[in-house]
């Protein structure tokens, strides 16, 4: 098994009560960090991955991402209980339906709530992080995007994927922007991962449509990102700032 020591880093990651989050911070907290779980609706989930690892390593904040005010309130709150934070991973989002076919008003309001959590979240989250990256000498973002930002998705989704595109530009002018001040930025782009957020469209076209695009013999989890994650957050690979790392199964390799 992959050991990674983290005892010394502290790591927020939004959308931690589920999926790919739940994933990361579970193997996280397995590698020492002290970790900000943050949740939204889902806080059993949330309690639930911390059970069995020292209260001190690990606290739970509730924020809605779609709310300024609650992104401004989240990153306060984890600085006044881990005083610094070393990383924040930005995995939250939404995966939501947006055919063309919907009228002018729900069309725009399933565009807006995506671009509230998926992007403007994560922009306000960015800069709440540059000021702290700045007053500490540093720090590390990790912006788990989607190979949508790169190759585009089917038309019922166009949202997520003009999204994910935003977020992984963000990433790399963070990159170019701020590396002087030791601040690091990293983008991860899955492809299709088995997850609650992705049972919709198995269950509307079935899991051979998945299979079929990609190379390898079963679908991406959860756990297949954690690795890479522990050696971003380990500092191992800061040299490598700015970059996108795909892990998509064969999907799309460019």
């Amino acid at each position: 098994m992959l050991n990674i020591d983290l005892s010394n880093k502290t790591i927020l990651i939004t959308g931690a009560s589920d999926g790919i989050g739940k994933a990361m911070a579970r193997f996280l907290l397995k590698m020492g960090a002290n970790v900000a779980v943050h949740y939204n609706s889902n806080k059993k989930n949330a309690v639930e991955l911390t059970k069995g690892y020292p209260k001190a390593k690990w606290k739970i904040f509730k924020a809605d991402l779609a709310i300024a005010d609650n992104v401004i309130s989240l990153v306060s709150e984890v600085e006044k209980c881990f005083n610094k934070i070393d990383v924040i991973i930005l995995n939250a989002g939404v995966y939501l339906l947006h055919e063309v076919d919907l009228d002018n008003e729900n069309w725009m309001n399933v565009w807006n709530r995506t671009m509230n959590i998926n992007l403007n979240s994560a922009g306000l989250l960015t800069k709440l992080g540059i000021q702290h990256f700045k007053k500490n000498k540093g720090g590390s973002f990790i912006y788990i995007s989607s190979r949508a930002a790169n190759r585009g998705e089917t038309d019922e989704f166009l949202a997520y994927a003009a999204s994910k595109g935003g977020l992984t530009s963000l990433a790399k002018s963070v990159a170019r922007s701020f590396g002087n001040e030791n601040i690091k930025s990293f983008v991860i782009a899955p492809g299709f991962v088995k997850t609650k957020m992705a049972d919709n469209f198995i269950k509307k076209y079935g899991e051979k449509r998945v299979l079929d695009e990609i190379s390898l013999n079963e679908l991406t989890k959860p756990d297949d990102l954690t690795g890479i994650i522990g050696l971003l957050c380990s500092g191992l690979l800061d040299h490598a700032t700015g970059t996108t790392i795909d892990i998509n199964a064969g999907s799309y390799i460019r």
